[in-house]
């Protein structure tokens, strides 16, 4: 489960690669993942999370501990 976001749970989707000749072959779209580093003052440690680039933008909006929150509360081991 690398390509997965974990705040708003962005996931690869499938489609298809069309070449020249119109011939399908299948291929994937990953989300664009990047791993960032939070402090946590909660718990008084940092945070490594690997979230989408809409997560990142989701977390400067809300904070930290909101994320972290909306993160657990989906199932997710932080």
């Amino acid at each position: 489960m690398s390509a997965h976001c974990m705040l708003t749970g962005a996931q690869p989707g499938f489609g298809n690669r069309i070449s020249p000749s119109h011939r399908r072959t299948s291929r994937r779209f990953d989300p664009n993942i990047q791993s960032r580093r939070y402090w946590l003052p909660s718990e008084n440690r940092h945070v490594r999370l690997r979230l989408s680039t809409k997560g990142i933008r989701t977390v400067d909006a809300i904070g930290v501990e909101a994320a972290v929150t909306r993160i657990r509360a989906r199932g997710v081991r932080v």
